[in-house]
């Protein structure tokens, strides 16, 4: 794995993790009774977007180092995976090589 496909692969964990924190904890106007006119009472009040951002980058980071080491040490390899997906590998059927 080069240094832009790590990069890479930090991105898109941290964005998963990211979209997975954004719901928790979040204080809607209609949860504190307090609709401004004109908006949706779903929309949020308090959504602690700093925090959300931090333990998401930490989170996302170990998720990565695992991920990385797996990549690099080659405990799956490409021809591993690659076996899993042909043609009849999932329906129990013998695969004709």
């Amino acid at each position: 794995m080069g240094v832009v496909s790590g990069l890479v692969l930090y991105a898109v964990i941290w964005a998963m993790c990211f979209l997975i924190a954004l719901p928790i904890r979040v204080q809607t106007q209609g949860d504190l009774n307090d609709i401004v006119p004109g908006t949706h009472a779903g929309s949020p009040e308090h959504h602690h977007l700093r925090k959300k951002a931090f333990w998401t980058t930490v989170v996302a980071a170990i998720l990565w180092a695992i991920a990385a080491t797996v990549i690099l040490s080659e405990w799956i390899s490409v021809d591993d995976v690659e076996s899993l997906f042909r043609a009849g590998a999932w329906s129990g059927r013998e695969i004709d090589e």
